[in-house]
């Protein structure tokens, strides 16, 4: 039989729905290595038209050179040009080469943006469908905005660093190969100048943060205005309103103004790094011919500074300070906003994670300590939902939702939740699903803990139906085949019948009928999600609300149907019918659920018969006094 009420308490940590605050979760660094990691082919080819495109760079101060000295100063004007028609060539192939750079450059950059909107996607989605959620007005800043911005930067940075990288490295090897100590010469305040720029990076990366952050509050508080302008003008808030509007403004341009004016440091890293070299060969120049440095030599020199080193520097600095700072600084921001499931350990780390046997049914685990917990079900098997301890909250200072509590349903259970508006119905099934994690207590379903089980393995033990069903776009078929690929078609045809989609399958045209979200009632979507459940192989099924939008005919034999069906039923009730249909109803009022039959409840809980009496618009008669 079923059982729901205290159970032994004990004290569970607090546990923040983003995993636990202990763990670590990938970084800036991490997430960019590994997405270049996984491309290493387009790298490697990426850097094979690298070096191909910095060839000039290479070669343009040793070819001027042996222009200027075997040919032109020489009296021999067509060596000088034979010697400069080289260098043209040596430009075209690397025009080439910097064409094919690009094209390899998509292929690192696109898949990456990729990833990162289906990152933005799923938390949003997490966020919005958890009970309890809500959209965040910000996810749509963060897809359109910062995922976007990120892909661009990150372009950005993968050219000019690696243009960095092969343009200067080539420009120092031909100043060595023209003289080493010009090369030493250049190389020296060449450092500097980075080394200045690498000082000032982080103070850098603190402004950008503010930046980022500014505009992040001024998209809520712009979205919290308009949603509410009705609300505001109602009650004469407006001026209040407007105010803290433009605080988020004027915080937002005080940030984008201190980033403008650090932008002097850059200036300076350039002046350092670029300019300085060119003084100092032309203030050495005197001296350097004096040793033996030929014209040639110092213009080829000249030329490898003015023509390579100073423009790689003036990208690299400018393209790390502007875009590699607004990509280091909004990539954290949506790592640090949109977790990862696969990112982060599972929020217990003490529960066990279940396996798949080979049936695809869920293996029993152990935790390692002997369970007293409630009775097994008839003939001693595991009950198809066990619930110790239970205790949830929604904030750490709320009154919890649900206290201490403990519940046993055997396999085959038919149960209906009900209760007011608000107390505690779909969080019941929330915890019962796995969608939210309690702050004591463990949920169990055949055996297997909800907590820290993977998505595959918690699909195969349940499947929760919501208020608001989801379809999409496709096929009739598709949609309820979603949770079971490999349901032929008359067991899906069987399907529809159960449940009275019939009507509805025949004016989609059959099976292969097209499916158009927006062309579907309410209660269209509702019968194709509950379809979709029934087909489940999962041995639970939750129903939360999730025949609200049908008439009480169309619930009746929906509910019906998922009763015949084989495994355990929660229904989370909205009329009292599905409340009488159930052979166990469960009270939902304040902290301790109370569990009976209809009669039983009847007789015993005034919160359920007040219940009955609203949703059948009617007394309830008092139930006689026993004697």
């Amino acid at each position: 039989m079923s059982r729901w009420g205290p159970g032994t308490s004990h004290r569970g940590r607090r546990i923040d729905r983003r995993g636990d605050p202990g763990a670590t979760r990938p970084g800036v660094r991490q997430v960019t290595w590994a997405a270049l990691r996984a491309r290493r082919p387009v790298v490697a080819r990426l850097a094979g038209w690298s070096v191909v495109e910095a060839l000039p760079a290479l070669l343009s101060g040793a070819l001027v050179a042996r222009a200027v000295d075997e040919g032109f100063l020489a009296g021999r004007p067509g060596v000088g040009l034979g010697w400069l028609g080289l260098l043209a060539g040596a430009v075209l192939v690397g025009a080439v080469a910097t064409g094919r750079t690009y094209r390899s450059l998509g292929a690192v950059v696109e898949p990456f943006r990729d990833e990162l909107a289906a990152r933005v996607v799923r938390a949003a989605l997490r966020d919005a469908t958890r009970a309890g959620g809500r959209a965040d007005s910000a996810a749509a800043a963060r897809l359109t905005h910062q995922v976007e911005l990120v892909r661009d930067t990150f372009a950005g940075l993968l050219m000019v660093t690696r243009g960095f990288l092969f343009a200067a490295g080539a420009a120092l090897l031909g100043l060595v190969a023209l003289d080493p100590v010009v090369a030493a010469l250049v190389a020296a305040p060449l450092v500097a100048g980075l080394a200045v720029f690498l000082a000032a990076l982080p103070a850098m990366a603190g402004q950008q943060r503010r930046y980022v952050r500014a505009g992040e509050e001024l998209g809520r508080a712009g979205a919290s205005a308009l949603s509410g302008h009705r609300d505001v003008r109602a009650c004469g808030a407006a001026g209040r309103v407007v105010a803290d509007v433009g605080r988020r403004v004027a915080d937002q341009a005080a940030a984008e103004r201190i980033l403008s004016r650090m932008s002097a440091v850059r200036s300076l890293s350039i002046g350092v790094g670029g300019w300085l070299p060119l003084a100092v060969l032309l203030l050495a120049a005197p001296r350097l011919v004096d040793r033996g440095l030929t014209a040639g030599a110092l213009l080829g020199a000249l030329i490898y500074v003015s023509t390579g080193l100073q423009p790689a520097l003036h990208a690299l600095v400018q393209g790390v300070g502007g875009g590699g700072l607004r990509y280091v600084v909004t990539l954290d921001r949506i790592l640090r906003t949109c977790p990862d499931p696969t990112d982060e350990p599972s929020p217990q780390r003490d529960a066990p994670t279940p396996t798949a046997a080979p049936s695809g049914r869920p293996d029993e685990q152990s935790s390692g300590a002997p369970d007293p917990g409630p009775p097994a079900g008839p003939g001693g098997t595991e009950p198809a939902v066990r619930v110790r301890g239970l205790t949830f909250r929604y904030g750490a200072a709320a009154r919890p939702v649900l206290a201490d509590v403990t519940l046993s349903l055997p396999a085959g259970e038919h149960l209906a939740v009900v209760g007011a508006s608000g107390a505690g119905k779909s969080t019941l099934a929330a915890l019962l699903s796995g969608l939210l994690a309690p702050q004591a207590g463990t949920v169990l379903l055949g055996g297997v803990p909800v907590a820290g089980a993977p998505p595959s393995a918690l699909a195969r033990l349940r499947v929760l139906v919501p208020q608001e069903a989801y379809v999409f776009t496709g096929s009739l078929a598709d949609n309820l085949r979603y949770l079971r690929p490999e349901a032929d078609d008359g067991t899906v045809s069987d399907a529809v019948n159960a449940l009275g989609a019939g009507a509805l399958a025949a004016r989609l045209g059959g099976l292969d009928g097209a499916v158009t979200p927006g062309a579907l009632s309410a209660g269209e979507r509702q019968l194709v999600a509950a379809v979709r459940a029934y087909l489940s192989p999962a041995p639970l099924v939750i129903l939360d609300e999730a025949t609200c939008h049908l008439d009480p005919a169309a619930e009746a034999k929906v509910e019906d149907a998922f009763a015949r069906r084989p495994g355990t039923l929660v229904v989370i009730a909205h009329r009292i019918t599905s409340a009488v249909r159930a052979r166990l109803v469960l009270v939902v009022d304040g902290e301790r659920p109370v569990a009976g039959t209809h009669e039983e409840l009847l007789d015993r809980s005034a919160a359920y018969r007040e219940l009955v009496g609203h949703w059948d618009d009617r007394p309830t008669p008092a139930p006689a006094r026993r004697g």
